[in-house]
């Protein structure tokens, strides 16, 4: 049995926006995965102890809703079906018996924080990073990381600069994949 390159884009995703998308078709360039995993977290406990996070199961359909039509991409509820915390390294450590390689794919703004992840150690052992561009970011990666730069235009986009509630209902679709916009409105903070 062939092992597969898998790559695993993982995140909140409240909601999915064209940065996203964008970093995810820049990945399947590089032609490095046989395919790549969305992992929405059912707890990101970094991000709701910062602000209310809509719930898991709408944050999925958002994600499938943006993503489900991108080839080799799978949106998964791995970490959504797992009690407690979302960490990384116990995602790895659930899909690594099927995988050859596991490469964890992130804007160049959440880089820095990997030294901080939950077991960060063994999780630098276990996976190489793709490092995606975000506008202004320094290329300032951690030591004892495998990663790499994967090519393309940073995109200035945030979702919490989309949930901050100031944009017009006709302004959504320069931020947000058209099939993610009802779904958003419907739960719209």
């Amino acid at each position: 049995m062939q092992r597969s390159r898998l790559g695993l884009f993982g995140g909140t995703f409240d909601p999915p926006h064209l940065g996203h998308v964008a970093a995810l078709v820049a990945a399947l360039a590089t032609e490095r995965f046989d395919r790549i995993l969305v992992t929405v977290a059912g707890d990101p406990y970094r991000k709701s102890a910062e602000h209310l996070v809509s719930p898991a199961a709408h944050r999925l359909a958002m994600a499938e809703a943006a993503f489900g039509h991108l080839a080799k991409v799978e949106v998964s509820r791995i970490e959504i079906d797992r009690v407690g915390p979302s960490y990384t390294i116990d995602t790895v450590r659930q899909l690594g018996p099927e995988a050859g390689s596991i490469d964890l794919i992130m804007g160049a703004d959440l880089a820095p924080t990997l030294p901080g992840w939950h077991e960060a150690e063994l999780l630098a052992e276990l996976v190489s990073v793709g490092i995606v561009p975000r506008p202004g970011e320094k290329a300032e990666y951690p030591q004892g990381w495998n990663w790499y730069e994967i090519p393309m235009d940073p995109v200035d986009l945030s979702s919490s600069f989309i949930r901050l509630g100031t944009l017009e209902p006709n302004e959504l679709g320069k931020f947000l994949p058209e099939s993610v916009i009802p779904l958003y409105r419907a739960t719209a903070r």
